[in-house]
């Protein structure tokens, strides 16, 4: 009788701790906020809460895991999901080292430059998933984009403090960054990647960490507000006029459109692109003629 009591106390205490166990596991891995586009267009931030690769949104609604949600075709919680997984971090630096007007704080972000790292590695890890293939177009813009912003700032930081990104020796052509099986340099990703993909607004997207390059974000790209990202950008390029002069009869531009004027004749000329974003209506005669442009580090 002792020994079956004795058993009995065994299996019990067994069972509790295995208990213990299963919930301890399924406590939230990490708590965070996204920006979340509702389908009247309303941007709205809703507390995300990740477990076990779930997302639970306001504690109340449990959504299901990706593949579950591409059966239903919920292109929003898909993209919102990616964001969190591959862009938050990159995000959280943006907000905490980039001005409003674009500045960076090259030394605030020196101190955090392996949070920066993990980020890089994080776009690795998504790139070398079987997911990276069921990219919708705005989520690879996105992915690239914002790939090619971080490693600029990983250029910097390694060779801060520097008065100019053309003080490094072939910046652009530097294999720092391996993603999947290849190592990628600047070049890479914004001519055989970028310019491919046939959005000429990535130019006022990407920065080369200089004074007349356009404004880095100080958020990442999303894809799923992506398009409304890529035109404010674009417009506020052009309106500021220590980048572009722009009148009826005359337009002095950005060296941009010069360098790659090819990019923003797809679908007409580049006046008809201009108009596209410009508060100012640009005559089909306007003179043209290009801005120096200033190399200065945009800190």
């Amino acid at each position: 009788m002792k020994y079956t009591i004795f058993i009995f106390l065994v299996i019990i205490l067994s069972g509790c701790s295995g208990t213990k166990r299963v919930v301890e596991t399924q406590k939230p891995k990490e708590q965070t906020e996204i920006i979340v586009k509702t389908k009247d267009s309303i941007i709205q931030e809703k507390p995300i809460t990740i477990i076990n690769d779930s997302v639970i949104v306001n504690k109340d609604k449990t959504v299901k895991r990706e593949e579950e949600i591409e059966k239903g075709n919920d292109f929003n919680q898909i993209v919102t999901k990616r964001f969190i997984t591959t862009h938050q971090l990159w995000d959280e630096l943006l907000s905490k080292h980039i001005s409003d007007k674009g500045n960076v704080n090259y030394k605030s972000f020196k101190n955090e430059h392996k949070k920066l790292l993990d980020y890089i590695n994080v776009l690795n890890l998504t790139f070398s998933s079987d997911d990276f293939r069921t990219f919708s177009k705005e989520d690879k813009l996105a992915y690239w984009i914002n790939a090619y912003n971080a490693m600029t700032i990983d250029l910097i930081l390694r060779n801060y403090p520097i008065k100019s990104i053309k003080d490094i020796d072939k910046p652009w052509d530097k294999r720092f960054w391996k993603l999947g099986e290849k190592w990628y340099n600047l070049n890479d990703i914004e001519h055989q990647i970028l310019r491919k993909m046939d959005e000429p607004r990535i130019h006022f997207a990407i920065v080369c960490a200089s004074v007349s390059c356009p404004k880095l974000l100080n958020k990442a790209y999303n894809a799923l507000n992506l398009n409304e990202q890529l035109t404010n950008v674009t417009k506020e390029f052009l309106s500021d006029t220590s980048k572009n002069n722009i009148s009826e009869n005359k337009i002095e531009l950005s060296k941009i459109f010069q360098w790659f004027t090819k990019d923003f004749k797809q679908n007409g000329s580049l006046i008809d692109f201009l108009n596209q974003y410009s508060s100012i209506k640009i005559s089909a005669k306007a003179k043209k003629s290009f801005k120096t442009y200033n190399w200065n580090l945009n800190d």
